[in-house]
């Protein structure tokens, strides 16, 4: 952690090089993207560069009985901050993996072809290089692919939401102040139930957290039966960065 007059800093450094070098360039580039909304409070981004990214530190706080409630209203609000096509202005990265984020034809306003092109196959061909593509995997995927715009069907309607992109319980900071803070993301322009899939992945978001977010911004009714689509991506991450122990579960997915 760095000291200056009135204000601590923190940085992370690494020694990648190759695209694996983009990363704090990508994430400051998302950073300051989330502060766009100025809903939720993000890290503020000091500087970056090929192997380090500065941001201000946060120093952690106690969790208030209204700290979930309010982090709930707070993300409502930033998935109303839309935009007119899905995606992002560059490639970025989902944990150390690539994430395609640049759409092509209609991928830029049909969102379950977005989903299934740009975050589907590239983890699909990622699992396939890497060895780890059961026959049950290949299947499910295949079927899939038959069956997305029937599941999805409908969610184009709500246009392109602000997402953070990776959002579980370590990717935020509650405060001084009791308030959330966002670090981490993982940013594009998706269907908002992608973020709110990942809360639920390994928990810790309590009920006063999903109430206040219905309550502001209603979900579209079945997205429970539309929740395991967008947990099947980070499934397939996980399994392609940690290996097979998560394959099960994203067979279960499929």
């Amino acid at each position: 952690m760095l000291k200056t007059p009135g204000k601590s800093q923190i940085m992370k450094t690494h020694t990648k090089t190759g695209p694996a070098g983009q990363t704090f360039k990508c994430e400051a580039n998302g950073l300051n993207e989330l502060a766009k909304a100025k809903t939720l409070k993000v890290a503020k981004v000091v500087s970056y560069g090929p192997n380090y990214i500065t941001t201000e530190f946060i120093e952690s706080g106690t969790t208030s009985k209204e700290f979930f409630k309010l982090f709930g209203e707070s993300l409502a609000k930033l998935h109303k901050f839309k935009a007119l096509e899905y995606g992002f202005y560059e490639d970025n990265f989902i944990g150390q993996t690539p994430q395609k984020n640049i759409p092509e034809g209609e991928e830029k306003h049909n969102w379950p072809l977005f989903y299934f092109n740009k975050r589907i196959m590239p983890q699909y061909y990622l699992a396939e290089k890497n060895g780890l593509l059961s026959p049950k995997l290949a299947k499910g995927i295949k079927n899939l692919e038959n069956k997305i715009d029937q599941i999805l069907e409908n969610t184009s309607s709500e246009g392109a939401s602000l997402l953070h992109g990776d959002l579980w319980g370590g990717n935020y900071i509650c405060d001084k102040k009791g308030q959330a803070v966002l670090i981490d993301p993982a940013v594009y322009y998706g269907h908002r139930e992608t973020d709110l899939a990942m809360t639920r992945l390994f928990g810790g978001f309590t009920q006063d957290f999903y109430k206040a977010y219905n309550q502001e911004y209603p979900l579209l009714p079945g997205w429970q039966e539309r929740e395991p689509i967008y947990l099947l991506y980070h499934l397939l991450n996980h399994l392609n960065i940690f290996g097979s122990s998560y394959l099960h579960a994203a067979e279960n997915c499929l």
